[in-house]
């Protein structure tokens, strides 16, 4: 007999795949070493790079699945409208905030994915203007956080995709 509570296999991994990111997202390095803004915008510029890395990985293109791609966009957005709902926004309001935060995760996976593509500094422009928002980090920071994604980048296109695919998998070093 199947049970309606039991999540199956695929949804129990892409949560996984979900809290790796988030976990690494929120690691204090970020915001006490780099400068990244400690706030809420600060946290989903976060949240939004590591899950980039990740569905660059799956790319189809790269051996992954576009539906665990999907799942896994599936998984950030609800987390965002339950977050904000967390936080005391109102109904009325959250849907349109999470479409703004569905088109900017968007701009974001392009501008990191051009920067990616090129050694012409637009990584680090994108970084800055997107992590870094309206602060004025340090250069050394940026620099720092562009060799971050570049070196995670690297990592995960050696990392076996099933082990990304079930939650089975670290990120490099901070």
């Amino acid at each position: 007999m199947i049970s309606l509570f039991r999540k199956d296999r695929r949804t129990a991994s892409v949560e996984d795949v979900y809290r790796k990111i988030v976990e690494r997202a929120r690691d204090p390095q970020f915001y006490k070493e780099l400068g990244v803004p400690d706030t809420v915008d600060g946290r989903f510029e976060m949240v939004a790079l590591h899950t980039f890395l990740v569905l660059r990985r799956l790319k189809p293109e790269a051996g992954g699945e576009s539906d665990i791609s999907q799942a896994l966009f599936d998984v950030m957005f609800e987390d965002m409208d339950s977050s904000l709902r967390e936080m005391g926004a109102g109904d009325m309001g959250i849907g349109k905030r999470v479409k703004a935060m569905v088109q900017a995760f968007y701009g974001r996976i392009a501008s990191y994915e051009a920067g990616l593509s090129a050694d012409d500094g637009g990584l680090e422009d994108a970084l800055q203007r997107n992590v870094y928002g309206t602060t004025e980090p340090e250069t050394v920071s940026v620099s720092a956080l562009t060799d971050y994604v570049r070196g995670q980048d690297a990592h995960l296109a050696e990392t076996d995709v099933a082990a990304i695919q079930t939650g089975d998998f670290e990120f490099g070093h901070v």
